[in-house]
């Protein structure tokens, strides 16, 4: 019932509002602010604009004098030799991996090998763990002698990298009910 009450009001004399609004006269624009022309009169900004754009002759003669040679610093040929090695060694480094994810359906590329001093997500979460369950035997020596790891290496990997851990809380009362596994 609202709504038809306020549809009368909305719509009553609805063609005499429109003709009153339409009638009214249109409200006049702002004045435009009053801009200088360049063109009236030698200001400075339009003298400056043609000094810059002027061609000078004694400036550009300047610059085409000007020869830059420039040359790379000879390095010592047992230096050159020796990064070329370490280049080219780094490459032929690599070593076989010892653990890898079963290959799934994610499109997983299946990895034969590794750079030495480099780990696969598997190995470290494999090496991690063992240190974590039985840290007299997977000493950071022999991760690093195991993954072909520099022995400093290892020693961050194993204080800042910690893998999940996963706490069991007992229930605070003995009486609740546990799900037990069948």
């Amino acid at each position: 019932m609202g709504a038809r009450v306020v549809r009368m009001f909305r719509n009553f004399n609805l063609e005499n509002r429109v003709h009153r609004e339409l009638s009214k006269e249109k409200p006049l624009a702002a004045p435009r602010h009053a801009v200088k022309s360049p063109a009236l009169g030698g200001s400075s900004e339009a003298m400056e604009a043609d000094s810059v754009n002027k061609k000078n002759d004694p400036l550009l003669s300047l610059l085409r004098s000007v020869y830059v040679e420039s040359t790379d610093p000879a390095a010592p040929p047992a230096a050159a030799e020796a990064s070329k090695e370490v280049t080219v060694g780094k490459e032929v480094e690599r070593r076989a991996l010892k653990f890898s994810l079963p290959v799934g359906p994610y499109g997983l590329v299946e990895l034969t090998d590794v750079p030495k001093g480099k780990l696969t997500i598997t190995e470290a979460l494999k090496a991690l763990g063992g240190h974590q369950r039985e840290p007299q035997t997977w000493t950071p020596e022999k991760i690093a002698q195991e993954y072909s790891l520099d022995l400093k290496d290892t020693k961050a990997l194993l204080e800042f990298f910690i893998p999940f851990q996963v706490h069991i809380i007992p229930p605070k009362t003995d009486g609740a009910k546990q799900i037990k596994a069948s």
